[in-house]
């Protein structure tokens, strides 16, 4: 009976246990990193990839007299029991073509798009993980970049980031895919009877008698865009328009379109949000921090009021000594990283929050077969 109610207390301490203090490394982790970044050392992430825990419980039982004296005889129940745990922890290096592929590639729109459905800031978003704003002109394209070196592209960034905040804030933002329908023109007398039936599966056909030709059409699912109204008002030529300038763009390209005949156009966009890398979004915290420090940007005159416009993306504090009250720091060259406190609204825990979403974005799998592991037996 001991042995059934003390098994399950430690299966569940122990899941619990584990489960706090991965997440507890993630989060050091990228700590860790951005106080690499800030002093131009080289990024490094392992990631926990396996833990396998052995339990053992014994349990014993028995009797022995009790000291009566001359009273009589009585027997005295005595129990015992140990329990020990053997956990065997794996720990995987990114290294080699991984980290190439998870944090040196660019975000695809799909992952700004995940963010944004979860209900996350858009400006919090852009503002960590959009490297450039590139607008649309007739004569060559404006690019304001998300560098705080470049201190008039970045108060253009800024504010026009700003712009989209408000756009979400009076639940008018539009983070749709364009769907529209594509139809193709052949001629009948080039198709067997077999080709006929397997376009009738995944086309809609039409028949010409006259010009003897078939009219394929198909429903298609194009880029996903930003927008201040919804896609589907549009016509399906427009759409189809919007698509294919969504393709001229390149793979970790957005396109925004904030039409000024709709609520929250009172700043027209058109153009591109350029998405850059993990590890590019950890060096621009970092730099943020000495070098290139960001600095406040007012909103556009006729951009609305705006309730939360900090200066840093994300806050991070240094100190000689160990920060009190803050949930995670690391200690990194004989300073303490942590995050700066909030005051009001908790921009620089959800802009961690964030990190950390990204950062599983991005760490999907760790099983690796051509870099080796490290595992530990405690």
């Amino acid at each position: 009976m001991l042995q059934g109610c003390m098994s399950p207390l430690a299966l569940d301490h122990a899941v619990m246990a584990y489960d706090q203090t991965t997440s507890d490394i993630q989060s050091q982790q990228l700590l860790l990193n951005i106080a690499r970044s800030q002093q131009h050392q080289p990024l490094h992430f392992t990631g926990v990839s396996n833990i396998a825990a052995t339990f053992n419980f014994q349990f014993n039982a028995g009797a022995t007299p009790a000291l009566t004296g001359n009273a009589g005889m009585l027997m005295t129940p005595i129990f015992g029991g140990t329990v020990s745990e053997n956990p065997t922890i794996s720990i995987v290096p990114i290294e080699g073509e991984e980290f190439t592929r998870r944090l040196l590639a660019p975000f695809q729109e799909s992952k700004l798009t995940m963010l944004l459905r979860q209900g996350a800031d858009i400006d919090l978003v852009l503002r960590l993980i959009a490297g450039e704003l590139r607008i649309k002109s007739t004569k060559q394209d404006l690019v304001y970049t998300n560098c705080p070196k470049d201190v008039d592209g970045y108060r253009k960034f800024r504010q026009f980031v700003t712009q989209m905040s408000t756009i979400q804030d009076r639940h008018n933002l539009f983070v749709e895919p364009l769907q529209f329908e594509q139809s193709w023109q052949v001629s009948l007398e080039k198709l067997s009877p077999e080709q006929l039936v397997d376009f009738q599966k995944e086309f809609k056909v039409d028949y010409d008698p006259i010009h003897k030709q078939l009219t394929l059409t198909k429903r298609v699912i194009g880029h996903i865009v930003l927008t201040n109204y919804d896609p589907q008002t549009l016509s399906n030529e427009d759409r189809i328009k919007l698509n294919e300038e969504a393709d001229k763009g390149a793979t970790n390209d957005i396109l925004v379109d904030v039409r000024e005949a709709y609520l929250g156009g009172e700043v027209p966009i058109h153009g591109f949000f350029r998405l850059r890398s993990f590890y590019n979004v950890l060096n621009f915290i970092g730099r943020d921090i000495d070098d290139e420090p960001e600095f406040a940007v007012e909103k556009l005159p006729a951009t609305p009021s705006v309730s939360e416009n900090p200066i840093h993306s994300l806050g991070i504090a240094i100190s000689q000594n160990e920060p009190e009250n803050s949930a995670y720091f690391v200690k990194y060259d004989g300073l303490f990283y942590s995050l700066q406190p909030d005051n009001g609204y908790h921009w620089n825990r959800e802009g961690f929050r964030l990190l950390h979403q990204i950062f599983q974005m991005t760490m999907a799998e760790l099983s690796q077969h051509s870099t080796p592991s490290i595992t530990i037996s405690k």
